[in-house]
């Protein structure tokens, strides 16, 4: 096996939510992923979709590490919005696993449906049922998808399945799709419920 299938193959096992993300995007597309860490997604989508595009992040050792992972990278904080970008110029605005650190969460994913035709965005799902019943059991749940203490958690808009859906409805906002897994497993009943992880495609709606 080749270094750039192994690199594939552990990227799709470690981020179960790239493959239903790369599944959705057409090769060749072109694609802007927010709060993108180290580059791992853009990286991801670059070898198995030859999408072209950049990272938006702010932490200085991620833009080092997406240097070195070859991503084309612009240094900005989300919350100061997208105005550096025109309206559809891409066709792929990703969220991933970000979306629950946005404090500015509405107009985040307005500008998302501006400057691209669609939207996607993946974030732990706060209603699966092992997070409730942390909370049920009366502290607050440390998972793969929520590695953080409460005191140092850079999450500030956990939500649920519903949650989600319930504000795309009241903003106007199309869902074209949506993956609901658990490790590397589709959930297919009760998602809210038993997913970890959700992934949602969507679009400007009328």
């Amino acid at each position: 096996m080749s270094m750039k299938q192994n690199n594939i193959t552990r990227l799709a096992a470690e981020r179960p939510d790239f493959a239903a993300i790369a599944e959705w995007v057409s090769k060749g597309a072109s694609v802007l992923d927010l709060g993108c860490g180290d580059g791992s997604l853009l990286r991801y989508l670059k070898e198995t979709r030859g999408v072209r595009g950049y990272g938006v992040e702010i932490s200085d050792l991620d833009i080092v590490s997406c240097i070195a992972n070859g991503v084309n990278v612009i240094q900005n904080d989300l919350d100061a919005g997208l105005a550096d970008f025109e309206s559809n110029s891409f066709d792929f605005v990703m969220l991933s696993q970000t979306l629950q650190a946005t404090r500015h969460t509405e107009p985040l994913i307005q500008e998302m449906l501006r400057v691209g035709r669609e939207g996607i965005v993946s974030f732990p799902n706060f209603g699966y049922w092992k997070n409730r019943l942390n909370v049920l059991l009366g502290t607050m749940p440390v998972s793969t998808e929520l590695p953080y203490q409460w005191y140092d958690t850079p999450n500030v808009h956990l939500c649920t399945l519903h949650d989600f859906e319930n504000f795309c409805r009241d903003h106007h906002v199309a869902v074209l799709d949506r993956r609901v897994m658990t490790g590397e497993s589709e959930v297919q009943v009760l998602p809210n419920l038993l997913g970890s992880t959700a992934v949602y495609r969507f679009q400007r709606g009328v």
